[in-house]
């Protein structure tokens, strides 16, 4: 096999630019120059996609290593062409395809790095091309796509599934198909889709994917409720209703409750007609926090330190024990929702924010029998038939067209500024889920 050298001219030094008071100075990844296997040039199959004759611009935001979000994560500007010429393509990165990234290859040429402004791409990715639309393929031009904690954790290097690298970030999102191929049928040119498992690459322009990696959704709902529909909507559902036989008037205890998780588990509590108990850290905001999750159907909030106080005892003469508690936090934080569970409750985990272990008694698990447990929604679906995913999409659809259900609290930020979305995402008290627009 022959192997090609990446060309270009590797940039270094240290490159400075600002993103608002959150964005900071940094210097680019260096990925460094790596010897990449020769392949034949990707030819289209036979479908309904016509390509004009100056490439369009596409962009997209791709880490090759793990670390700091913030220092990895590069924006590239990317080509679309059907076709390459002779003897420039190259099939990926140290045996992984471009395809994976619904790319065609990097070809020769210098950087591309003028469509945004931002630092240039990490060596070894220059002017990528879209991938050519096969016939089981999707065309799709992302519309938005969130930053959620499993995008962060995942870049980290922190997650129980990991994309294999070179990657573009983001799991979740919202895409308008702009064309199928020729055996595609239940998708069509206009539809709304999202991505059907995590690992995609949601933090781009658009793409080539595969029919079987993507979930229609109506578009009749609103753009931030379809963006932001696939992780915590679902988590929150499928933990309200799989852990606990709760029957209205129940009540449920939950931290983090400002999280979108928490905003979901408030909503849609609130249409089964379940309590919630809502527990938040203390901050300057707290009653404007507190107000708006009342709005949301929360019955009761209090924060951490609230809850911990012996008044707690004559609250639960007024309000039913939960049987149900949701833990995203750890440490203290769920030690407090177990002494609070009635007897025989089952306390979920889904997150460890504190990134400090669940402690539970020996008292707790003996003499009231409590049940602790964790949810993962990627081990869900594949637990579960893809038409069971539709099937909970659907149901979440339907709580959203009766206003049961909304998007969480939203800053919309262009991809552009990616840097200062990534920054908010990880400061502490940010109630905003970053969602990026392309």
């Amino acid at each position: 096999m022959t192997y090609l050298a990446a060309s270009g001219s590797e940039l270094t030094g240290r490159n400075m630019w600002v993103c608002g008071a959150l964005c900071r100075a940094r210097a680019p990844a260096q990925l460094g120059q790596r010897l990449l296997p020769e392949s034949r040039r990707r030819r289209p199959a036979s479908a309904s996609f016509s390509a004009s004759a100056e490439p369009s611009r596409v962009r997209a935001l791709v880490y090759g290593h793990h670390g700091d979000p913030a220092k990895v994560v590069e924006a590239v500007s990317l080509t679309t062409q059907l076709e390459l010429s002779a003897g420039t393509a190259v099939s990926g990165i140290d045996g992984i395809p471009w395809s994976r990234l619904g790319l065609v290859s990097p070809v020769r040429g210098s950087w591309t790095n003028t469509a945004l402004p931002q630092p240039p791409p990490a060596p070894g990715l220059k002017n990528l091309e879209l991938a050519a639309v096969g016939g089981s393929d999707v065309h799709v031009k992302m519309l938005a796509a969130p930053i959620n904690p499993s995008d962060i954790n995942m870049i980290q290097g922190n997650y129980g599934l990991l994309p294999q690298l070179p990657a573009v970030g983001g799991n979740e999102g919202v895409g308008q198909v702009v064309a199928v191929g020729s055996s595609v049928t239940g998708v069509k040119p206009g539809d709304w889709v999202i991505p059907a498992n995590p690992g995609l690459g949601t933090w781009r322009t658009e793409a080539v994917f595969g029919k079987e990696e993507l979930i229609t959704v109506p578009s009749d709902i609103p753009l931030q409720c379809a963006a932001t529909l696939g992780v915590n909507p679902c988590t929150a559902y499928r933990m309200l209703v799989d852990f606990e036989r709760l029957q209205p008037g129940d009540s449920i205890i939950q931290n983090a409750s400002n999280s979108g998780v928490g905003q979901a588990v408030i909503q849609i509590a609130a249409a089964l007609g379940l309590r919630t108990i809502n527990v938040l850290r203390d901050r300057p905001d707290l009653q404007k926090l507190t107000d708006r999750l009342k709005n949301l159907g929360a019955d009761h909030v209090v924060t951490e330190e609230g809850l911990r106080k012996p008044e707690m005892k004559s609250f639960f003469k007024d309000v039913p024990q939960p049987r149900l508690a949701l833990n995203c936090v750890g440490g203290k934080s769920s030690t407090e929702l177990l002494r609070h569970l009635a007897p025989g409750g089952t306390m979920v985990t889904y997150g460890g924010m504190a990134k400090q272990p669940v402690i539970a008694s020996a008292s707790q698990l003996i003499f009231k029998d409590l049940k602790l447990r964790g949810f993962w929604l990627s081990q869900w679906k594949k637990d579960h038939s893809p038409d069971q995913f539709k099937e909970l999409i659907l149901t979440l659809c339907d709580l959203i067209r009766r206003g049961q259900l909304t998007a969480p609290a939203c800053s919309e930020v262009p991809l552009q500024d990616y840097l200062c979305a990534l920054e908010a995402s990880t400061q502490p008290f940010v109630s905003s889920k970053q969602i990026l627009t392309m």
